[in-house]
């Protein structure tokens, strides 16, 4: 691979979607990569589950209501792959660029909130699912699984990328910083819950910046008047539909790089001096120099989430260590405390607390 840039050119979008058109929001997106390139971006973020739309309907509508639009919004879903994903990618590589996407993502009968990071080749490089959907969130979308807790490899640098409030899970992110990610990508809905939104929102990120010693490029969505009025014809309802939008970025000193984007649509352009990284980590790195790993240490359940488990894979187990693995697959945890403390399949041995720690780093 040729080797990094030491400069990135930025792109952080703030639009709004298509609520009208299945294939609005997608042309939205493929004009904003071309945009982004033509101001010489090397990277673009869009907003949380940008295509089709972010479900706005479930944080106003009572769920006897829900019915119709959000069977709308499964028949507008995103399957992965396919067109959706086969388009972005094309204007991925014909604009030499990495795009970081949010979809919502129908998996037969079940919809996620999922991020795509596609390559500058058009190479789909990480799909990762929300692993808790917040609060009404939970009416639309399953959870996801630790397989998804990821850094990879692109043109531009180690990427991650986490949305809205998994930024509030401190394990989550410690997930990504122990695999050194040196650009992180957060996502947040927008045009929610008004302005305290936004506030939490940079505090956040730009705490994940210094703690991370990472970049953090943050976008937001953005609804018109005419768009919060298609969503609920109640004004006060309406009132939670406006603020929350904080599209930026941000140093690894914490330090906004460009004027944040609070209202309206536009797009946050800033370069990534990336030898910032190095600068901040010389005096705290977290997961190398400054961590105390036979203290504090991460484990993490990194398999897909599996609904069956192949009898075979079982057989040769005890009784006891049958059922744990089964209840690790499933994601499910131990139903008793003498389950966790006596099984030794359900943790790591005592003296074995610094390699936990490496496989958070891969």
């Amino acid at each position: 691979m040729a080797s990094k840039p030491r400069t990135v050119r930025a792109a952080a979008v703030q639009i709004a979607p298509d609520f009208e058109r299945p294939d609005g929001t997608l042309e939205r997106v493929c004009g904003a990569i071309d945009e982004a390139a033509a101001k010489g971006a090397q990277i673009v973020v869009f907003p949380e589950t940008f295509v089709p739309y972010y479900p706005y309907f479930s944080f106003v509508l009572p769920p006897v209501l829900q019915g119709a639009p959000h069977l709308q919004l499964v028949e507008r879903a995103v399957v992965v792959p396919g067109p959706v994903t086969q388009a972005v990618a094309e204007r991925a590589r014909a604009r030499n660029m990495v795009v970081v996407l949010g979809v919502n993502e129908r998996d037969h009968g079940s919809l996620y909130n999922t991020q795509l990071v596609f390559d500058a080749d058009g190479t789909l490089a990480l799909k990762r699912r929300k692993i808790t959907p917040t609060y009404h969130e939970r009416m639309v979308w399953g959870m996801g699984d630790g397989a998804g807790l990821k850094v990879v490899d692109t043109v531009v640098g180690r990427v991650g990328a986490l949305a809205c409030w998994e930024h509030y899970n401190p394990l989550a992110r410690y997930a990504l910083m122990a695999q050194h990610e040196e650009i992180h990508c957060a996502q947040f809905p927008g045009s929610l819950v008004g302005p305290i939104f936004a506030e939490q929102m940079e505090v956040t990120i730009r705490h994940h910046a210094l703690e991370s010693g990472c970049f953090v490029i943050n976008a937001t969505g953005w609804l018109t008047d005419e768009q919060i009025r298609s969503v609920t014809p109640d004004a006060q309802l309406q009132k939670a539909l406006r603020g929350g939008c904080h599209t930026a970025i941000v140093s690894p000193e914490g330090k906004h790089l460009a004027p944040p984007l609070t209202e309206g649509e536009g797009m946050v352009i800033a370069d990534l001096d990336m030898a910032l990284i190095a600068k901040r980590k010389r005096m705290m790195d977290s997961v190398g120099h400054y961590a105390r790993p036979e203290l504090l240490s991460l484990a993490i359940n990194d398999r897909p989430a599996q609904t069956t488990v192949p009898m075979h894979l079982t057989q040769h187990l005890t009784q006891p260590q049958a059922q744990a693995q089964a209840q690790a697959q499933a994601h499910i945890p131990g139903s008793t405390d003498h389950d966790h403390h006596n099984n030794p399949a359900s943790q790591p041995a005592a003296d074995d607390r610094a390699p936990v720690l490496r496989v958070a780093a891969g």
